[in-house]
This record gives C-alpha cells, structure tokens and sequence, in this order.
C-alpha cells in the first residue's frame, strides 16, 4: 500500500477537487493578477488589499486570496478576526462559500496563521489556489492573488497561472535585486515576459524615475521581456500603526489617489513602457542604465 505525499494527502481532503480541474481553467472569465515580490517587507499585502478595494470601487467583484498559506496577513489589516477556514475549507469542513470573508463585492479567502497541522502538510498547496480559480473564476470579474514574497516553483506556478502579474518594488538594494531575480526566472524558466511594476515607498519623482529607467533598460538588454510601469506609491511619513487606516481610505489621499493612477493605468490598452513622471511628483530625466545598476539603486 502506497503513502500519500504531504500534497497529494490534501488533495485528497478536498472532496471538490479533480484530476482535470485544470483543463477548466479555459473557461475562466474573471483575469486574474499575480502580486509578487522578490523580498518580504515590501507592502505587497497592503497593494494588493488596496488594488482589490479599488477595483471594487470601479464596480467590480473581486476575490482577493491570501496565498501564504500559514502566515496570512490579509486578515490582520483588514480587521477580520484570525481563523481556520482556509484549512477547514482544504479538509471539506466548509465550502467556498462559507471560507470566505464577504464585504460587498469584495470577497477575501483568507490564509492561516502557525496552523500546526497545516505547517506539517503545506507541499502542493499551490494546487488548490489554481483549483479555486479555476472553479469559481465565473463568478468574479477580478480573481487578485497575494503570493507569498520569495523565489520558489510553487509561487513561480501561481504567477505563471495568472493573467497578469504585478511585481512590488521599493527603492532600496535587496527588493530591487530580489525582483529582478524573480522576473529573470519567470521569463527565462517559465516563459513569462510580462510583467507590470508598481514602485512603493518612493519619496520622489527623482527616485521614481531612476527605478524605472533602471527596470526598463535592464530588462530590455538581458531578460527579453516587457515590462509596464503602471505607477508609485508615496512614501507613508506617519506612524507605521496609522498606515493600514490610511491605507483603506477612500478619500483624497496621495496613497488613495495613487492607487486609482494604478488601476486606470492598468485598465489602459496601450501601457507604455517609457518613464513618464508621475503625477505626485514633480518630473525629472535620468540617465540609461547598465545591468549593475540594478544592484546600486
């Protein structure tokens, strides 16, 4: 009698999982968008909470699914208490329905946090976020993925699988030097060559711009790749325990209005890849990039 891998024992606690779920994937009407990054630490969590309410704002229903699995944070930010249901809806203890947190038209299924029987069980997790997908991909317009931070198969496959990807980027060494390893192995592993870019912490139009220019250039020269700069996201200069409130403002904020910058510029056919100022700062020129830069922003 065979033993069942750590991912195949899940798998089969799902009583809603197929072998060929994916080749549903075809029929999926909601797009579907990756949020990465190459290091931890860089707001991807807020983004994609905040790109999840703005898309909603714009008349859209959209679910946003934490993907890290045993430290999700989605929760935490938004105020919902810390739960089981994602491990329960893996074990068929609820269904999707009931594994969700509802506000509106914005759904979250949400992760878990230090799950012991999770922890001991995680391999091919990935598996049933592409199931998820694929099953209830009809009933939104926007399926926004917060993918763990890192450089692993499995968060290679869930961005792969996505429709478009948004890479988080802030101005310092490690992120820059991290993401650029993530769109390098995407692009030349996976065949994955579009990528968008949202820039966050940046404190100037000088900063922005030297990034992208810096993105642009390198990209062009050694990945082979297209990359859409969709936008910045101010430097927050208030107490780091004020972020999250002024994070899910829907007022006129400069984070609120930058976001809605990202989205609309996304919603745009015709992104370009040139480094135009962005409209919270003020413009400026910078010079072409080499490869190194890419370690000395």
């Amino acid at each position: 009698m065979s033993r069942k891998t750590p991912g195949e024992w899940l798998l089969s606690q799902n009583s809603n999982f197929e072998e060929d779920s994916f080749k549903r994937s075809s029929q999926r009407n909601a797009k579907t968008i990756a949020i990465s990054s190459g290091k931890g630490g860089v707001g991807k969590t807020s983004v994609a909470i905040k790109l999840a309410k703005v898309l909603v704002e714009k008349g859209e229903k959209v679910l946003l699914i934490d993907c890290d699995y045993n430290l999700s944070n989605t929760a935490v930010k938004l105020g919902f208490p810390m739960e089981s249901r994602f491990y329960e809806l893996l074990t068929s203890q609820l269904d999707f329905e009931e594994a969700l947190h509802k506000d509106g038209n914005f759904h979250l299924l949400s992760a878990c946090n230090g799950h012991l029987d999770l922890f001991d069980n995680l391999n091919g997790l990935e598996n049933l976020i592409l199931d998820i997908i694929a099953t209830h991909s009809h009933q939104y317009d926007s399926i926004v993925l917060d993918c763990p931070a890192g450089l692993t198969k499995e968060i290679c496959a869930l961005n792969s699988y996505c429709d478009h990807r948004f890479v988080v980027v802030t101005p310092d060494k490690s992120s820059i030097t991290d993401s650029y390893s993530l769109i390098k192995v995407l692009s030349q592993k996976m065949g994955v060559r579009e990528h968008n870019l949202i820039f966050n912490k940046v404190s100037s139009d000088k900063q922005y711009q030297r990034l992208t220019k810096t993105f642009l250039d390198t990209a062009g020269l050694y990945l082979d790749c297209r990359l859409s700069v969709l936008g910045a996201i101010p430097y927050f200069k208030e107490n780091v325990d004020l972020f999250d409130r002024e994070l899910l403002k829907v007022a006129d904020s400069k984070i609120h209005k930058s976001f809605n910058y990202v989205v609309n510029k996304f919603a745009e056919k015709n992104i370009g890849t040139g480094a135009n100022s962005h409209p919270i700062f003020s413009g400026m020129k910078t010079a072409l990039a080499t490869e190194q830069d890419v370690h000395s922003l």
